[in-house]
C-alpha cells in the first residue's frame, strides 16, 4: 500500500497541467506598449521635498555631436605658489603639513636670518641720518626766510636730507623683502607667510636644516578651480571652438560626471605626437579633484545640432538595480513606478532610451538614489 501513490503516478497518461501565469500588473496610466515594472512607490508631499524629488519630461531631441579627448587635471598656474626665503638662514620652526589648508598670509615657519641684524643696524643709522638731515634743511629754510643764509646752503642741505632718507627707504625695503617690518621687531627670526589661500601639496622642510632662496619648502595649490588638458588630434581641431561645452569622466571616479567650458586650444602642435592642447576649466567642488588624474572629457563640436532627435533622458535618471538600468517615472496617480530601460548612445547630460518609456512620461531625476533605496527596503521588508 505504501507504493501504491508511486504506481499511480508513473500510469497516470493525463496531460500535464501548465503553471497558471502570473497576473500582469495593470499599466498606471500609459497605453504606450510597455508594461510598468511591478515595483511601486507612495510617498507623501513632505517625502518627496524631503528627498529632493524633481522630474522632467521624457523628451525627443537631438544628441550632440562629441570628441573624445583624453587628458589629467592640472593645477592653474595662477592658483599656484611656492614657499621660500628671501635670504639664507636656518629653519626654526615649521607649522604646516602636506594636505594642511591654509590663508593667505598665515605664518608657515619661522627662519633665522643673520643679514636681518646687519641690515636692521644699517636701517637704524640711516634713519637717525635721515632726521638729522632733514632738521638741518629744515634750519636753512628758515635762515632763508629771515634773510641770514644763502640759496646754495639751502639747496645742499635739501639734497643731504633726501639722499639720507633714499638710503633710508632702500634700506627698509630690503628688510621687508626677506619678510621683516622695518619699524618694529628685534632679532634675527623672520616669519614665512602662506602666499595664497590653498592647500599644501608637497613640503621639503626641517626644522634645523639650512636653506637658500633657491630652496622651495612647499607648493601651494588653491584646488577650488582646475584645469584639464586634454589632447585633440589635428582631424578634430576644425572641429572644436572655444566655449563648447564639455563632460568629464575621471577613472578614480567611475560614473560621476563633470562639467566645464573649453576657453583655450594651444596654438603649437606637438611635433612628435601631433597633438594640440585644449584647456577645459573645471569648478572643483568639494576638493574632490586631485592634480594628476587622468580621465577623459566629452567636447561638444560645431555640428552638435545635425544629428536626428532621438528619445532621451537626462544621464542623472538612469540607476543601476541588480544587472538591470531603470528609471522611475511619475504616475498619474502620483506613485513612483520602476521602469526598465535599454540605453544606447550618450552625449554630455543625454542618454538615448531605445525601449522602456515613452515621450512625454515623468521621469525623476533627482532624488534617483532615495528611491532606489526605499524601494530595497521596501524589497527587503517583504522578504521577512
Amino acid at each position: 500500500m505504501r507504493w501504491l501513490p508511486l504506481v499511480l503516478a508513473l500510469g497516470c497518461s493525463c496531460p500535464k497541467s501548465e503553471p497558471a501565469e502570473p497576473p500582469k500588473e495593470e499599466a498606471h496610466g500609459h497605453d504606450d506598449g510597455h508594461e510598468a515594472l511591478p515595483q511601486h512607490l507612495k510617498l507623501s508631499a513632505e517625502d518627496i521635498t524631503r528627498a529632493g524629488i524633481r522630474t522632467a519630461p521624457v523628451k525627443r531631441v537631438a544628441l550632440a555631436s562629441t570628441v573624445v579627448l583624453t587628458g589629467e587635471v592640472v593645477a592653474q598656474p595662477d592658483r599656484s605658489a611656492k614657499l621660500s626665503s628671501a635670504s639664507p638662514g636656518r629653519l626654526e620652526q615649521v607649522s604646516f603639513n602636506e594636505g594642511t589648508l591654509v590663508k593667505r598670509g598665515d605664518v608657515m615657519a619661522t627662519v633665522r636670518v643673520p643679514d636681518v641684524g646687519r641690515l636692521r643696524g644699517a636701517f637704524a643709522a640711516a634713519n637717525s641720518r635721515a632726521k638729522a638731515a632733514r632738521a638741518n634743511a629744515e634750519r636753512f629754510i628758515a635762515l632763508k626766510s629771515s634773510g641770514l643764509g644763502s640759496d646754495q646752503a639751502l639747496l645742499d642741505a635739501e639734497a643731504d636730507a633726501r639722499a639720507q632718507e633714499a638710503e633710508a627707504r632702500a634700506l627698509g625695503e630690503q628688510l621687508a623683502a626677506i619678510g621683516v617690518n622695518a619699524d618694529s621687531g628685534s632679532g634675527f627670526l623672520v616669519a614665512l607667510r602662506a602666499p595664497l589661500t590653498g592647500v599644501v601639496v608637497m613640503r621639503d622642510a626641517v626644522v634645523g636644516q639650512p636653506i637658500n632662496a633657491e630652496h622651495v619648502l612647499a607648493d601651494i595649490v588653491d584646488l577650488s578651480e582646475v584645469w584639464f588638458l586634454g589632447r585633440v588630434f589635428e582631424k578634430d581641431l576644425a572641429k572644436l571652438r572655444v566655449g563648447a561645452k564639455a563632460e568629464l569622466q575621471l577613472n578614480a571616479f567611475p560614473g560621476e560626471h563633470l562639467h566645464g567650458t573649453v576657453d583655450y586650444v594651444s596654438q603649437q602642435i606637438d611635433p612628435v605626437a601631433r597633438t594640440l592642447t585644449a584647456r577645459v576649466r573645471i569648478v572643483n567642488e568639494g576638493l574632490r579633484l586631485r592634480l594628476g588624474l587622468f580621465g577623459r572629457a566629452h567636447v561638444e563640436l560645431a555640428d552638435a545640432s545635425t544629428a536626428a532627435p532621438q528619445l532621451v533622458v537626462p544621464r542623472d535618471a538612469l540607476v543601476e538595480i541588480g544587472e538591470k538600468t531603470v528609471v522611475f517615472i511619475k504616475a498619474a496617480d502620483g506613485d513612483f513606478v520602476m521602469h526598465e530601460v535599454q540605453p544606447g548612445d550618450a552625449a554630455m547630460d543625454d542618454v538615448q532610451i531605445l525601449s522602456g518609456i515613452s515621450e512625454g512620461e515623468e521621469v525623476v531625476v533627482s532624488g534617483v538614489f532615495t528611491l532606489k533605496s526605499l524601494l530595497l527596503k521596501a524589497t527587503l521588508a517583504e522578504d521577512e
